[in-house]
């Protein structure tokens, strides 16, 4: 039987994406599922789905808010994420740096860029708004920022993420993170355990 494939619709803007990358090798270790990354622009996706960031909607309602910082340290807790760290910068418009995904797809240096970034973004707090820092995050991984940061401008990859959010969109989608088997979604982390009970459920042995 084929591999089970999950569509990781995600934007490193997003921490709840951060920390369901850091969880997501284990639950392809456990299923034989494979994830596949579709960069998004979760600013994009929330002006198509009239959708506001948490902590715009939840402004206002502060034991939603501590609520949801008392989910997040439970999951940190349960899965050992002892190197999530909330990014000083936030909320960080992260055109650039989800463009430079579309180009390292293109280039063949995906995940290596998704983990550079996610670590950068939420775990050592830079600002990845600034080209600069960028940059230099990029290339003290060994990847090739000049030929990145360059490929991101191009035309075709710019179209890239806008097809890719509009399409989420599309799928029903509204934030990140979000979840594709198929047609059927799920939304944010806490569905995770959902997502694998579908993996499992179209593979009950992998």
């Amino acid at each position: 039987m084929k591999p089970v494939k999950v569509e990781f619709l995600f934007d490193f803007g997003s921490p709840n994406a951060y920390l369901c990358h850091q969880v997501i090798p284990s639950i392809e270790a456990r299923t034989g599922a494979v994830f596949e990354y579709v960069p998004i622009l979760l600013g994009g996706l929330f002006k198509l789905a009239n959708n506001r960031s948490p902590g715009e909607a939840f402004a206002g309602i502060p034991n939603k808010q501590a609520y949801d910082r008392l989910e997040a340290t439970r999951f940190i807790a349960r899965h050992g994420l002892s190197r999530y760290r909330f990014n000083p910068f936030f909320p960080v418009n992260t055109l650039k740096i989800m463009r430079g995904a579309c180009a390292a797809q293109k280039l063949g240096c995906l995940a290596r860029y998704v983990d550079v970034v996610f670590a950068a973004m939420w775990e050592d707090g830079k600002n990845m708004d600034d080209v600069p820092v960028i940059a230099a995050t990029l290339a003290a991984a060994g990847l090739d920022s000049e030929k990145i940061m360059a490929l991101s401008q191009d035309p075709e990859v710019k179209a890239v993420l806008l097809h890719n959010t509009q399409s989420a969109h599309d799928h029903g989608a509204f934030g990140s993170p979000s979840f594709l088997i198929g047609q059927e979604l799920w939304f944010g982390k806490d569905r995770l355990r959902d997502v694998e009970d579908e993996i499992l459920r179209l593979n009950p042995n992998p």
